[in-house]
């Protein structure tokens, strides 16, 4: 995953509920040195009684937010999403440095 356009990531979930484990499992792919790389990663963790559905926003450096539902999604239904985003990114900046 490319996570060098990525500038905040705003989650909220319910640690222990089935239907956020996209959530869960898309904040573990993110690097370990993600923070100091300027990434801003904001997580709230709901009750255990709580059936509020899970939330995850991804916003990019070129203001782009990603309102993304892990439900639906899946994990790499996620993943692909954020990718699909980043490789354009990637290619914005490939041709103005080359």
């Amino acid at each position: 995953m490319i996570t060098r356009f990525i500038t905040e990531v705003n989650t909220k979930f319910n640690p222990f509920s089935m239907r956020s484990r996209a959530t869960r499992l898309f904040l573990t792919s993110l690097p370990p040195n993600a923070r100091q790389n300027g990434v801003q990663i904001n997580t709230t963790l709901l009750p255990r009684t709580s059936t509020a559905p899970p939330t995850l926003q991804v916003k990019f450096k070129d203001g782009k937010e990603l309102d993304l539902d892990g439900e639906k999604l899946g994990i790499k239904g996620i993943i692909e999403e954020v990718d699909r985003h980043s490789r354009a990114l990637q290619k914005q900046a490939d041709l103005t440095d080359g």
